[in-house]
């Protein structure tokens, strides 16, 4: 039987590390200190989300209607899978897009207002 592969311990959360490997086929065992894949840092909901991504070979508007999301939601599930991924997404449109769906979401601008400043 085979089971999902942990990549936090359940103890304290940190990183697991892999330190045995074996082969089903002829039992040869190997141990030492083996590095997760990047990709293992991700959620399940995450990997879900790029699965979708891919799927829609990387068209927003596709990933819009496939998981009925907005654009921002869209950009900001990819901004964190990027943060989780170890690389800096401080990056400045992303910043300024959230600043206007968070003032759109609270009726401080208009709908055509805040698509006239995101095109900005």
């Amino acid at each position: 039987m085979t089971h999902t592969l942990l990549t936090r311990c359940p103890v304290c959360s940190d990183t697991l590390t892999i330190t045995k490997l074996q082969c089903n086929h002829c039992n040869t065992i190997i141990e030492n200190e083996f590095e997760l894949p990047k990709f293992h840092l991700l959620s399940k909901e995450q990997l879900q989300f790029i699965e979708t991504f891919l799927v829609c070979r990387g068209n927003i508007k596709e990933v819009e209607k496939e998981l009925g999301i907005s654009y921002p939601t869209v950009r900001g599930k990819l901004n964190d899978i990027v943060q989780t991924l170890g690389h800096d997404s401080n990056d400045k449109t992303i910043t300024d897009e959230r600043k206007v769906v968070g003032m759109l979401e609270r009726g401080e601008i208009t709908a055509d207002e805040a698509i006239k400043m995101l095109k900005e």
